[in-house]
């Protein structure tokens, strides 16, 4: 039987307010969750910033995010932006969940499996995505859908686009004063399309911090990919040193979203949020215009199995808890962020994602922890342009089988694989000098690891195959709108 003790009134408020005490200490504790920002440029290689060493490009505020943050020497993406995407929302290999090419309803992200903002909203988090999105069209696709609770983007994989199947743009929308579907509604917005696209992150992160409440936000911006359109004060900075003038452009366009990082980095400081907020840049696969100017010696790029189609930035600042201007040069990849911001955020992992990742968080505080050996696979995907490959626009378009070996690579922390070449990294980081008759037994065990990766990956490919012959849900939204009420004027504060 219980023993009962009788609380005078005295010691019985003192009790209470100690239990109030833990309880406001708690909720302390639960309000000390980091924000998250994730900013994700498209199209922008590894040599494409003047801190790994471009000769002439300025990009002085990423230079100096560089500079404060932990940085990944070694981290790498898929070779093209709708599969990057695809594992940075899920922790999976895209090939697993879908996701195989960037058009042709192959860029869908297959219903079923949690994303980043799924995972984070059960620990708390409030999230946000502004820009780019690129995983489906189709209403049961779209972000709303996928976890997150504030969308402002544009459709199909870039500002303008169109591709058979659901996938296309609202009609008539550019760069400039792009239409945004903002929650739903679509709006003609005001600006420069990555302008635009920082000002709205910025507007609800304010909203945010005044509610008290840990964001993510989300910036996967459009630029720079084609076309390479900039405002004429980005379009011209460079026509003195590149004379091609796409590639002036591009290079223009980052330097814009350059600003715009150094508008993002000084609103935090303003609202004292610096020591509250882990900020991250990285972008999505190698260098669309920039490889022949500067790929820091690096092969291949954008759409290349090579060091330069995958290798890309990735710093990690967060002034309240990790010393900057260190480098970690462990090999690690985008299906690490997930299990990264889930392990930040003390959030449980999704069951229905079998997360291939790592949390990073250990190596990112400087722990001493054991970090087993693993394969990293890449594949250039997209055969459904086998007719382009075979130079026959009448050929059937292609099947997973029929380039399964082809362009597809595999990395370790030493040996990069790609089809039946083999190069040391640690010697030749330029990929110049295939080794594989030296080393025949390494470049067996690597080729039967893909082989066992693929059987495992090839489940997952749900979308080879499908009915291209659909309507486009997120244009049709567009027009039943625009001829029932019309489209509404974007109002936001001015941040420049």
């Amino acid at each position: 039987m219980g023993h009962f003790v009788k609380l005078t009134p005295m010691v019985a408020h003192q009790l209470f307010l100690s239990v109030m005490a833990l309880a406001g200490l708690c909720e302390v504790v639960a309000q000390q969750k980091p924000n998250i920002i994730l900013v994700m440029t498209d199209d922008q290689g590894y040599g494409d910033l003047g801190a790994h060493g471009h000769p002439f490009l300025k990009t002085p505020h990423l230079d100096a995010l560089h500079a404060k943050s932990v940085r990944f020497e070694d981290f790498h993406v898929s070779p093209t932006c709708a599969p990057t995407r695809a594992a940075l929302m899920s922790g999976m290999s895209p090939f697993k969940v879908g996701v195989t090419h960037t058009v042709l309803e192959r860029e869908r992200l297959a219903p079923g499996f949690k994303t980043v903002a799924d995972v984070l909203k059960t620990a708390g988090y409030t999230t946000g995505i502004f820009g780019k999105w690129h995983l489906g069209d189709a209403d049961e696709y779209q972000p709303d859908q996928r976890g997150f609770d504030e969308v402002f983007i544009h459709g199909a994989g870039g500002i303008g686009q169109r591709f058979p199947g659901t996938q296309g743009a609202v009609p008539g929308t550019s760069y400039f004063d792009p239409i945004i579907k903002h929650n739903g509604t679509f709006v003609q917005t005001d600006g420069y399309c990555t302008d635009v696209f920082f000002q709205q992150a910025l507007s609800w992160m304010e909203e945010k911090v005044e509610e008290e409440k840990p964001f993510f936000a989300y910036i996967p911006t459009n630029a720079p990919h084609g076309p390479f359109i900039a405002p004429e004060s980005y379009a011209s900075l460079y026509d003195e040193k590149e004379p091609n003038k796409r590639t002036s452009i591009f290079f223009g366009m980052i330097t814009n979203i350059d600003d715009n990082m150094g508008l993002l980095m000084k609103k935090l400081a303003d609202w004292d949020l610096e020591e509250d907020t882990v900020l991250i840049f990285m972008t999505d696969n190698g260098s669309a215009r920039g490889t022949p100017v500067f790929n820091d010696g690096m092969r291949g790029g954008k759409g290349t199995v090579h060091e330069g189609g995958s290798r890309v930035p990735f710093f990690w600042y967060w002034k309240g808890r990790h010393e900057g201007g260190r480098a970690i040069e462990t090999m690690a990849r985008h299906l690490d962020v997930l299990p990264t911001l889930a392990d930040l955020a003390d959030a449980e992992l999704p069951g229905e994602n079998e997360a291939e990742g790592r949390s990073l968080l250990p190596l990112i505080d400087g722990r001493e922890v054991e970090w087993p050996h693993r394969y990293t696979f890449f594949h250039r995907g997209r055969w459904a342009d086998l007719r382009r490959f075979k130079n026959d626009p009448s050929a059937p378009l292609g099947t997973p089988e029929d380039l399964k070996d082809r362009n597809f690579a595999v990395r370790d922390e030493k040996w990069r694989l790609v089809e039946g070449e083999l190069f040391n990294l640690e010697k030749d980081p330029g990929e110049t000098t295939d080794v594989s008759e030296e080393h025949p037994e390494i470049a067996a065990t690597m080729k039967e690891a893909y082989q066992a990766w693929w059987e495992s990956a090839r489940p997952g490919m749900v979308n080879e195959g499908a009915d291209l012959n659909t309507g486009k849900p997120f244009v049709k939204a567009f027009r039943k709108q625009k001829e029932e009420k019309g489209i509404p004027a974007w109002e936001n504060p001015n941040y420049q």
